[in-house]
């Protein structure tokens, strides 16, 4: 039975009784749980939950492996200055070390602000964006490998690219 709301003579503000507010905190709660269980059901999906992972997965390789690469500058320099030493490449080690450190954040930056869109409004723009650049960022590491004839170290990219390719693919359904 629903309680009609007092309203007061004058500026006074409006009273409500006990159980209608009791009522309204109830719905509160049972709106904060359906949104929860709607969430739930989206990611329990055997798409969006691959899309989710793979956005996390994207997001933790390329944060880590940047922002390694920010906080130990230093020594990644010295060892590709190293591993480009015969190529055409070693006078731009620096600006490859910053261009791929760069791209190497913002795709794990972007990936991850995409998993957390696709879980919390189901959609995809920025997981896409996300593994793209990762995908990009792979290219740029892979042609590096070549050039410096590493080819183990280009081979072991392989899987990786793969990944970002099939996870742009997996966004697109």
């Amino acid at each position: 039975m629903n309680e009609p709301l007092h309203l007061p003579r004058g500026n006074a503000r409006p009273q409500w009784t006990c159980r209608a507010v009791a009522r309204d905190t109830e719905i509160a709660k049972f709106r904060r749980q359906m949104v929860i269980l709607s969430m739930l059901e989206h990611l329990l999906t055997p798409i969006s939950f691959a899309q989710i992972i793979t956005s996390l997965f994207l997001a933790i390789l390329f944060l880590q492996s940047g922002l390694d690469k920010v906080f130990n500058f230093a020594d990644n320099f010295s060892w590709l200055q190293g591993h480009f030493s015969k190529t055409v490449f070693r006078g731009q080690v620096k600006s490859m070390l910053v261009c791929i450190t760069i791209t190497e954040v913002l795709a794990g930056a972007v990936a991850l602000i995409g998993a957390a869109q696709c879980l919390i409004a189901g959609q995809k723009t920025f997981a896409i964006y996300g593994a793209q650049l990762a995908a990009l960022d792979i290219l740029l590491l892979f042609f590096g490998q070549r050039i410096a004839k590493d080819y183990a170290g280009a081979a072991a990219l392989v899987p990786y690219f793969i990944l970002c390719v099939g996870e742009i693919v997996l966004l697109t359904l």
